[in-house]
């Protein structure tokens, strides 16, 4: 199978260990650019290939606030990346509270398309109460939404892989490699330090892969679900 399909079976068995009466709400967590979204994609087809259950793929990135509304911080500040880029009370309310305890099961997969410029009009889907909801993104255990995962997975990389992997592959929207790296050493990375040490998500979440090289990612420390809190 080698070593990254060893890890994707150990997380999909995670998966499907948890037992909850509504769907499952899965948190894959990490950094800019530590393969989060890769890693959620392929632990999705590893579930759908291991159960019968409807396994719905959401990337958090389309629940970001509009560029034009981000007007509490100075735009290029790490304050502005970590604390006003994302729609924390949309992913809340319109994807996470539908799918918890008690919740209609009627959900909305995305709210902005991925350039935050564009509202997108997108249906109102349903979910069966066995789902399994997979979502990808940054800060996702703040304390805004850490209650409403039944699962969470973190996606571990160095602050150097973050911005060589990050200037790799944002350098042609950002202009050149030069103005790519500048916004990651001065606002990606010091807001993600500070997600790191006021939240310290590394330690909270279930399961940790250290995915410092992508072919050979190490699930590297393991822990019993947290007890459900009924949120």
């Amino acid at each position: 199978m080698g070593q990254r399909g060893d890890v994707l079976a150990a997380l999909a068995a995670a998966v499907l260990e948890v037992d909850r009466p509504h769907p499952v709400r899965v948190a894959i967590d990490g950094c800019s650019a530590a393969g989060k979204t890769t890693l959620g994609d392929e632990l999705a087809e590893t579930v759908r290939a291991r159960t019968a259950r409807h396994v719905i793929r959401v990337g958090i990135d389309h629940f970001k606030r509009a560029v034009t509304a981000r007007t509490r911080f100075p735009f290029d500040s790490p304050e502005s990346y970590y604390l006003d880029s994302w729609d924390n009370d949309g992913i809340r309310d319109e994807l996470l509270l539908p799918l918890g305890p008690g919740g209609s099961r009627r959900y909305r997969s995305e709210l902005m398309d991925l350039a935050a410029v564009t509202v997108l009009d997108g249906p109102i889907r349903g979910a069966e109460a066995d789902a399994i909801m997979i979502a990808d993104g940054c800060f996702l255990q703040r304390p805004e939404l850490d209650d409403h995962w039944d699962l969470r997975i973190f996606v571990d990389v160095s602050f150097d892989d973050v911005v060589r992997r990050g200037v790799a592959r944002d350098q042609v929207w950002m202009v050149s490699a030069e103005e790519a790296e500048r916004r990651y050493r001065t606002k990606y990375v010091p807001g993600e330090r500070r997600y790191l040490d006021d939240v310290r998500p590394r330690e909270r979440a279930q399961l940790v892969v250290d995915n410092r090289d992508f072919a050979a990612p190490k699930l590297v420390d393991q822990r019993l679900p947290r007890p459900h809190s009924g949120a």
